[in-house]
């Protein structure tokens, strides 16, 4: 249950309802919320008052499982170390440090025992890496706290509000139904936490709709063991079932299928037969996915259920013994041939493909009569569309009638970037104007009528979260492309990675150039201080664990743009390692403190890409001088060894550069359309909030709300997406 209850916290920042006697709580009430400040968090008013009216063991025991979870949900979880004790005070220059440990070494008995100076040099050169001192630490954790002041508070620092809400039993089953009708995909943190949630909630109350195909997968697996009839439709959703059932991934990445029980295949096969017979235009979705339903042919074995002869043509299909044409082919076929009225009524039969593929209809629409048609499709099927792909239409328009041309970013689900020159023709602006009306009059219409709306407006920059995707799971953690203000004077990046059995050595580095994206210098182990900043040392290698930190002082650097990176210089991947994650803190100059201070931590987030670099955001100083943080969660592929900033800064400048002018998105395009149509507006901090029941969109869920009240905040921001 504490696994449980720890992902409740995580994921919404509400403490289940504990259950306990009465009694006197409050001095450990108290002394519970004091220690969660030391991690920058708090007890919300209501939680305080349950609290204290509990008695003693039973806060005791729920604070000792809340503490565990919101530490690990900052990176306290572990010991942050540095290699320069001092830090970041006392950190050398860059050929001094090598120098003096080139020393060390040369009197290092061991090392003259092997040889001396021959030992140290590779391929020529000096091998840092052989240099005994070098990349391991030097000092015990305690002696590296013992360096340093207690941190001072300051009125900046972050305090995060827990907030009391139901049993265990009622929160699991909320978060359940909350996750399994999201209208946008999750991300791996997202599916993993629903598929843990659907095994305890099995027995519960069941979404109405699970829109979302790789969510469905999920709750499918559930269902098969439960022996539950399959919510499936396509018979791409059988194959994402298969999948997840040998441990593959529900986003239908090629893996290896095992070895399916008898009732498994059985369900499987019945569930592909009742979709074939009652549509067999279905079997067009199978080529796409040849090779994959070959292999899970193998395992189901159609040809000992005759019973079931629509299934056996899956596989049919697959193997090339039956030809279908899938409907992108014949909506190519006829735009091949000239047919823009014949393949816009192929298009209306599918309306999320339609849209998909508005850009290259608009581009293809040559007369006014073909662009009559298009609009006129496009008002046809609005209604039948997603929410989430109206949005991301929207989005794309914007992106294309701004740009004319330039550059474009291409981002696969996995995080992996890069920049193409954009070839496309220009969108007529006329009928893309037009389009965006379109869009928005349908989005502004199935927002719901709500008699009392309050919005901070610190959310108004954060992307719309049109895919889980977008986003690592972490804390404090925006959806890609939203912007959001630092405060402080320092900002400190820190790393955090422990190997699991390759000896791995992760490095970060800081790129800082100017607004043209040029007079590029950096922080790294090759250039431990200078420009405002300091490198806490470079660690090579982590078997128990290792951090490395950047110190910058924003008043002093000169420069516009500040990107962090994390690169993998020799060992496992993001993906191999037993833990990773990223992360920055902002403080007052006078603060002191530890390298690590959970309280000064505003973002923390996990290092789970595809790629042997990482970008997850670039700080941009504007003209008012004031400091915007853009938000990336960005993997480039790297060579297989030794990346370092010198050799990928031209990659790495022109795709971050091509990212900051992409425009997304973003939670004010909603909450003004929405606004539009509510009883009243409030705005957090300038008026007082109503004493009933209203919807709240935020950052965080604010102390005040009448009970009753909707609220929308970051931990569940994507209900924002309209169905």
């Amino acid at each position: 249950m504490c696994d449980l209850e720890a992902l409740i916290i995580r994921r919404t920042r509400r403490l289940p309802r504990p259950e306990g006697g009465t009694g006197d709580g409050s001095v450990v009430a108290r002394q519970f919320d004091a220690v969660l400040m030391s991690a920058g968090f708090k007890l919300s008013r209501a939680a305080m008052e349950h609290l204290t009216g509990l008695d003693e063991g039973t806060v005791v025991d729920l604070a000792v499982r809340t503490l565990g979870a919101v530490r690990r949900e900052v990176g306290d979880h572990v010991r942050h170390n540095t290699y320069f004790k001092d830090f970041p005070a006392g950190v050398p220059d860059t050929v001094e440090f090598w120098a003096r440990c080139l020393a060390e070494a040369l009197l290092d008995p061991a090392v003259i025992e092997s040889g001396g100076i021959d030992a140290l040099t590779e391929g020529g050169g000096l091998n840092l890496l052989a240099l005994p001192s070098y990349g391991r630490y030097l000092h015990g954790y305690e002696e590296m706290l013992a360096a340093h002041d207690e941190l001072i508070p300051a009125a900046g620092d972050r305090v995060t509000l827990l907030h009391l809400g139901g049993t265990v039993e009622e929160e699991a089953s909320k978060l359940y139904l909350e996750l399994a009708g999201s209208r946008a995909p999750l991300g791996e943190d997202g599916l993993e936490a629903l598929r843990e949630l659907a095994e305890h909630c099995a027995d519960g109350p069941q979404p109405e709709v699970i829109p979302v195909r790789e969510n469905r997968a999920v709750v499918n697996r559930v269902r098969l063991a439960a022996g539950r009839d399959l919510l499936v439709d396509t018979v791409t959703d059988v194959l994402r079932l298969a999948l997840v059932l040998s441990g593959g991934d529900a986003g239908l990445e090629p893996a290896r299928f095992r070895s399916l029980t008898r009732r498994e295949r059985k369900a499987l096969l019945a569930a592909l037969d009742g979709l074939v017979a009652a549509s067999p235009a279905k079997l067009g979705d199978v080529p796409p996915h040849r090779e994959q339903w070959k292999r899970l042919g193998e395992r189901l074995h159609p040809h000992e259920y005759p019973r079931w002869p629509h299934a056996a043509r899956v596989f049919a299909v697959a193997r090339g013994e039956e030809a279908v044409r899938s409907f992108p082919a014949r909506v190519q076929t006829a735009m091949d041939a000239g047919d823009m009225p014949g393949a816009v009524k192929l298009l209306g039969s599918a309306p999320g493909f339609m849209f998909r593929s508005l850009d290259w209809l608009a581009r293809s629409a040559s007369s006014e009569e073909e662009r009559r048609l298009v609009l006129e499709a496009v008002e046809a099927s609005v209604e039948r569309t997603s929410g989430r792909v109206l949005l991301s239409m929207r989005e794309h328009l914007a992106n294309r009638v701004a740009s004319r041309g330039g550059s474009r970013v291409f981002i696969n689900r996995h995080g992996r970037a890069w920049v193409a020159e954009d070839r496309r023709e220009p969108l007529d602006a006329e009928l893309a104007g037009r389009l965006c009306e379109i869009l928005d009059a349908e989005v502004a219409r199935r927002l719901p009528e709500v008699e009392h709306l309050v919005i901070d407006r610190d959310v108004w920059p954060v992307a719309l979260p049109l895919s889980g995707k977008s986003s690592p799971s972490g804390f404090g953690v925006l959806p890609r492309g939203s912007v959001s203000s630092v405060e402080g004077e320092l900002l400190r990046f820190f790393i955090y990675w422990r190997e699991r059995e390759e000896e791995t050595d992760y490095d970060l580095s800081v790129l800082l150039l100017d607004e043209a994206y040029t007079n590029v210098s950096q922080l790294s182990w090759t250039q431990l201080e200078g420009f405002g900043g300091e490198h806490s040392g470079d660690i090579t290698s982590a078997r128990e664990g290792a951090s490395e930190f950047i110190n910058l002082h924003l008043g002093v650097l000169e420069h516009r743009v500040v990107i962090p990176e994390v690169f993998i210089y020799d060992g496992e991947g993001f993906h191999e390692v037993a833990e990773s994650f990223f992360g920055f803190m902002t403080r007052d100059a006078e603060q002191a403190g530890a390298p690590f201070e959970p309280a000064t931590v505003r973002m923390k987030s996990d290092l789970r890409g595809a790629g042997r670099t990482a970008l997850p955001l670039v700080f941009l100083r504007g003209e008012d001088g004031r400091w915007r943080a853009k938000w990336l969660h960005l993997f480039l592929r790297g060579e297989l060894e030794f990346n370092q900033v010198e050799t990928t800064d031209a990659t790495v400048k022109s795709l971050v550069r091509a990212f900051v002018d992409r425009e997304f998105l973003r939670v004010r395009h909603l909450t003004d359309l929405w606004a539009a149509k509510a009883g009243t507006v409030t705005f957090l901090g300038e008026e007082a909030l109503p004493d009933v029941p209203v919807t709240f969109v935020g950052l965080e869920r604010p102390e005040g709300l009448a009970e009753g009240s909707r609220v929308l905040d970051l931990t569940n921001l994507i209900e924002l997406i309209p169905a």
